[in-house]
């Protein structure tokens, strides 16, 4: 982009995601948090967020900088989120090639031409970390992340995600354990038209485990001991947790499958002494 041209927004996102644009990041950040500094620290924000423990931003570009790092695993939250959280703006990443003004340029990530279930993510590139590449793909339900650092050549970061997409497709399976609007369990509810409020997700919970691993899962909730009305539909109560071997292999927030409405005076009341009575 020439300096002081104006462009859309969705324009510059896609010279970002498509064309690497460097120029496109810096102008976004400062668009975004007034300068680059201030967007790195956002950035640093929403990786603790997310649960990137392994990683430091300051800058938007990616370029190398002291005390700006990630790991591969960090660099899969990352692609995870943005999957999740931001669909519409993570399509980007699946288009093969893109033009400004008269100049038209191809989509880094060679995958894109060489397997019709990747749709991304990203590639790097810098003398110090060599050839990376953020892909992924999605076959029916099973969506998979693969990252690739220190490669030696574009194609070599390909040829190495292509291989670890194809074998975890064929070692590993996805299994929608619970859908929205189901109740997963239930819970005591004080003071309220109702005396138990049904606990659901709100998105469905999908996990990848090893083949033949489904039934070794193991499904633990997190709910505060005493709660009380009222709850709105959708609301966020607790936490659910899945396990495998000990390790947790999926979380999503727990919430109110339907409202509980608050209960009437003497209800009420009586939920009081009997909620004084049980903590004596």
């Amino acid at each position: 982009f020439p300096v002081n041209q104006t462009a859309r927004l969705e324009d510059m996102e896609k010279g970002m995601a498509i064309q690497s644009g460097n120029d496109a990041a810096i102008a976004l950040a400062e668009h975004v948090a007034g300068s680059e500094e201030a967007f790195a620290s956002l950035m640093n924000s929403y990786a603790a967020k997310i649960g990137m423990k392994n990683s430091h931003f300051v800058n938007a570009h990616g370029l190398t900088a002291p005390g700006h790092h990630s790991t591969a695993y960090d660099l899969a939250l990352l692609g995870r989120a943005m999957v999740r959280d931001y669909p519409e703006t993570y399509a980007y990443n699946k288009v093969k090639e893109f033009t400004v003004g008269s100049i038209k340029q191809p989509n880094r990530n060679l995958l894109l031409w060489r397997d019709g279930s990747v749709d991304g993510i990203k590639t790097g590139h810098t003398s110090e970390a060599g050839y990376c590449l953020m892909s992924s793909a999605q076959r029916g339900d099973q969506r998979l992340i693969a990252v690739v650092l220190g490669g030696s050549s574009e194609k070599q970061r390909a040829d190495d995600s292509l291989a670890l997409l194809n074998w975890g497709f064929r070692f590993f399976e996805t299994h929608r354990m619970y859908e929205p609007g189901k109740a997963v369990a239930e819970h005591k509810v004080w003071k309220g038209a109702v005396d138990k409020v049904q606990l659901g997700v709100a998105q469905p919970l999908l996990v990848s485990v090893p083949r033949g691993r489904y039934n070794d899962l193991k499904p633990t909730i997190d709910v505060p001991k005493t709660l009380e009305a009222p709850f709105t539909a959708g609301q966020k109560i607790g936490t659910l947790k899945v396990t495998l071997d000990g390790k947790t292999v999926a979380e999503a927030p727990l919430v109110a499958v339907a409202a509980v409405e608050e209960a009437g005076f003497f209800k009420r009341l009586w939920d009081s002494f009997w909620m004084w009575w049980e903590s004596e």
